[in-house]
């Protein structure tokens, strides 16, 4: 669990779904609370942002515990059901709230009707491994906010 905690890894995750032209301005852990209306799901994800761009990429294989055994967890995946990259226009909503612990909760509402419910939390796992993910939840946050979503 503690190697999804890694600035460098997870730079390297993003990077793969960064369109073209675009750079990264942030990045940081965080768990996905709702993919689509119907169904809840909580795992870790990555979450970026470039200048056009909003990214949510899955850390890790998911797994489950099957009597002592881990069995690799096959439902679908964010990338699956809402997808990855999202143009930033595509936004309809982002409603932003205070969660526990003082995590920040964003429930995003896609204008072709894609839902997707973070949570950006206020630390980043123990040790150095994310140094800047107080600075880039910010950064993150402040671009959601200026896309005249409610809150």
């Amino acid at each position: 669990m503690s190697g999804i905690f890694d600035e460098g890894k997870m730079l390297q995750v993003l990077g793969e779904y960064i369109p073209d032209g675009e750079t990264l301005l942030a990045g940081i852990h965080g768990n996905t609370l709702q993919v689509n209306k119907k169904k809840s799901s909580q795992f870790s994800v990555y979450v970026g942002i470039t200048a056009r761009h909003l990214l949510v990429v899955e850390c890790e294989e998911r797994e489950y515990l099957d009597g002592y055994n881990l069995i690799a967890d096959l439902r679908n995946t964010v990338e699956e059901d809402v997808g990855a990259c999202f143009l930033l226009t595509d936004i309809k909503s982002c409603i932003i709230k205070k969660g526990m612990l003082g995590s920040i909760n964003c429930s995003i509402t896609l204008k072709d009707g894609g839902f997707l419910k973070l949570q950006f939390p206020k630390l980043a796992g123990l040790g150095k491994g994310m140094p800047h993910h107080a600075e880039y939840r910010e950064k993150i946050i402040a671009c959601l906010s200026a896309l005249n979503c409610e809150h």
